[in-house]
């Protein structure tokens, strides 16, 4: 079976408003940076697979470091897709998106807007270019450590990014199951 890609331009325009628009119903200004930043969104037809698990969402930086042939190959191909070659793509499995929960989803799609990050400064600060627009970048995770570790060893520092997770989790979501209904038409929005 091979992998077919579809744009979700309606993926992106639900997500400007419910989740980036300071008035969207699930609007979270940690990605208040994201509104300067030219975007899109790609349906997958499946997962991807990395390190024996599957991956049903991925953020990426789009570059192309190829021959003239190979890079112009790519450029055409996302300029037929979105009518330009944009800066950030997210791209989500419509297979999972189609059957999982309202709620799920919209945790698969900030979780991929997390990753497309403002820079920090040399001192911890949100960085900026000359023009005053946030600078991006593709980040990693916030926590990454195995549970078998946790279980036996605890989380370690208590102000550290896990024991924060852990506290997050054990916090009742700052987002419910209304807010999420009343983002319209989530589950609509989702067949690919």
């Amino acid at each position: 079976m091979f992998l077919t890609f579809a744009p979700a331009p309606e993926v992106l325009e639900w997500l400007k408003a419910e989740i980036l628009e300071d008035t969207g119903k699930l609007h979270n200004p940690d990605h208040q940076h994201i509104l300067s930043v030219d975007l899109a969104v790609l349906w997958a037809s499946g997962p991807s697979r990395s390190k024996g698990k599957a991956v049903i969402g991925t953020a990426e930086e789009v570059l192309f470091r190829a021959s003239q042939w190979v890079k112009g190959r790519q450029e055409q191909q996302m300029r037929d897709w979105f009518g330009r070659v944009p800066d950030y793509l997210i791209t989500l499995d419509a297979g999972y998106s189609a059957q999982c929960t309202d709620t799920a989803f919209c945790a698969l799609v900030e979780h991929e807007l997390y990753h497309i990050a403002q820079k920090r400064d040399e001192f911890g600060s949100p960085a900026f270019t000359k023009d005053g627009e946030p600078k991006i970048e593709i980040t990693g995770h916030d926590v990454e450590e195995f549970v078998g570790v946790v279980r036996r060893y605890g989380v370690g520092d208590p102000g550290g990014a896990l024991a924060q997770l852990a506290a997050a989790a054990r916090s009742a979501p700052e987002v419910g199951e209304r807010e999420i209904a009343g983002a319209c038409g989530t589950c609509l929005m989702r067949v690919a």
